[in-house]
């Protein structure tokens, strides 16, 4: 925990930016009988009947000092899937930064294995080399912004019934662009000294007496 807080503590440039990455699942949802449109004095009507039309996985990369986010749909969520994330990451939108400094939680798609299996050896190597990865702890999701992000998104463009993932790419683009060009950020003030403080059910009791014998030992 304390790792990611003094990641979040510190200053992040161009050459190594923060970077922030989630990942959800959506329900795409068709209309069972078409809904009657809004018309003067007439609120929109919707029938509660729905239809299954699969399931999105929607991968969440943000930048929290920048104000700037990029979120994609994928019909999996597999190593290679989270590879060819990371590789848009690196060789697209942050293709001049030295390394880039990715918080994430701790799945077992989210390493450097994942990279091997998806490209050629030499690839793989050129883009690991750039990649420094953060794992968030164990029930520490919250320590991880993009879930922030995430969590934007749900409320203001996925609360409603898509039917295609063509359809769900474009809504996304669209949110994408919008969020983009406001640059909202995020402002991270919980720092290390806190969690001391206000988790310290989290931390390890060390009796003073067993530390009054070590030290008379030493």
């Amino acid at each position: 925990m304390e790792v990611v807080l003094d990641l979040y503590s510190q200053e992040h440039d161009e050459d190594e930016p923060l970077i922030n990455m989630d990942e959800a699942s959506i329900e795409l949802q068709g209309h069972l009988y078409e809904p009657i449109n809004m018309e003067p004095n007439q609120d929109k009507k919707e029938d509660y009947h729905y239809t299954r039309e699969g399931v999105q996985a929607l991968f969440m990369f943000f930048d929290p000092n920048r104000g700037w986010r990029r979120v994609s749909n994928r019909d999996h969520r597999t190593r290679v899937d989270w590879a060819e994330e990371v590789r848009q990451l690196l060789d697209v939108d942050y293709p001049q930064a030295r390394k880039v400094k990715l918080v994430c939680d701790n799945l077992n798609t989210h390493n450097i294995a994942s990279l091997y299996e998806a490209f050629p050896a030499p690839v793989a190597h050129r883009l690991a080399r750039r990649l420094e990865i953060y794992h968030t702890p164990r029930n520490g999701s919250w320590l991880n912004v993009a879930e922030i992000e995430l969590s934007i998104l749900s409320k203001q463009c996925l609360a409603r019934r898509i039917p295609t993932s063509e359809q769900l790419k474009l809504e996304l683009l669209n949110w994408q662009q919008e969020r983009n060009h406001s640059a909202s950020k995020v402002i991270w003030r919980f720092s290390t000294e806190d969690a001391r403080v206000k988790l310290q059910h989290l931390y390890p009791v060390f009796e003073e007496e067993e530390s009054l014998n070590f030290n008379a030992t030493f």
